[in-house]
């Protein structure tokens, strides 16, 4: 470690090559620190996002406009990108030592808000082994200096990968009692665009993770898959439009999507059990 004025730490910065960007989360820097007696951090701003871990000490860490929180070994906090924050060290029997990584790319910030992590509430308190244990990895494969090749990038991606698995228990998807914020916004989009014949992984796309995950994440806090939220979105506008409307079935077929009427049809009568047309006959009695 170098001596600064106020700590002494060390510094890994790391440039992401096609593989990470195309994958959409990579490390920017990361490292280690020993506070001074007098350290402190900010106002500052990033442009990315920094998960900071607290070895030991105390560090009181000042968020969202006047909001605080003194962490302990076995926390740490998040800095958001384009947000202001300031962080010192209290006084206490160890000197403050921290380590950081700074990860970029769409992928972040839904993982972070399935760990637990938002803007309003940047800190998680005793983290488990786990995910420190993921952190050192991904920290120390930056700090050992190796070549970085295409295949090099994917196991440090799969290290980055993994330290999120490691955040994200199966009982905090179950559990969930309201969709998290990523998965509102993905069913807002699937609102908007459902009758264009957006697939799933289009959505996906959005909210820039991969399919799989974003059925099993769906899913798991929605109750049903995102195939299936997709048809019961056009289906409820076909009811309301063969109710509410003299639009021929057709023209609701078509409005909605579908290929043809053939495709409406069937896709309805399987949904609702009754055809179209009989749907809007028994609405009319």
């Amino acid at each position: 470690m170098q001596e600064y004025d106020y700590e002494f730490a060390q510094f890994l910065y790391y440039t992401p090559g096609y593989i990470e960007k195309e994958g959409q989360l990579w490390p920017v820097r990361a490292g280690r620190s020993i506070a001074k007696p007098h350290y402190k951090v900010g106002p500052k701003r990033i442009e990315c996002y920094s998960l900071h871990f607290v070895h030991e000490g105390i560090v009181r860490f000042e968020f969202d406009d006047g909001k605080w929180i003194d962490l302990r070994r076995g926390d740490l906090f998040c800095l958001f990108p384009g947000r202001t924050y300031h962080y010192r060290q209290v006084p206490s029997e160890n000197p403050l030592r921290l380590s950081w990584l700074a990860l970029n790319g769409n992928r972040v910030k839904p993982l972070l808000e399935l760990s637990g992590l938002t803007p309003g509430k940047p800190f998680l308190k005793t983290v488990p082994p786990a995910v420190w244990d993921s952190a050192e990895r991904v920290i120390q494969a930056l700090s050992d200096g190796e070549r970085w090749t295409p295949a090099t990038a994917m196991k440090l991606q799969t290290s980055i990968c993994g330290l999120f698995s490691d955040f994200i228990s199966d009982s905090a998807l179950h559990d969930a009692v309201e969709p998290s914020g990523w998965i509102h916004e993905c069913m807002d989009f699937m609102e908007l665009h459902a009758t264009e014949g957006i697939t799933v992984q289009q959505v996906a796309a959005f909210a820039g993770v991969h399919r799989s995950y974003f059925t099993s994440v769906f899913t798991g806090q929605v109750g049903m898959t995102p195939q299936r939220y997709i048809q019961k979105i056009r289906m409820e506008k076909a009811e309301r439009l063969l109710k509410e409307t003299g639009a021929t079935v057709t023209e609701i077929a078509m409005s909605l999507g579908y290929p043809n009427l053939y495709a409406f049809t069937r896709a309805f009568s399987v949904y609702h059990k009754v055809s179209p047309v009989a749907f809007r006959a028994a609405g009319s009695e």
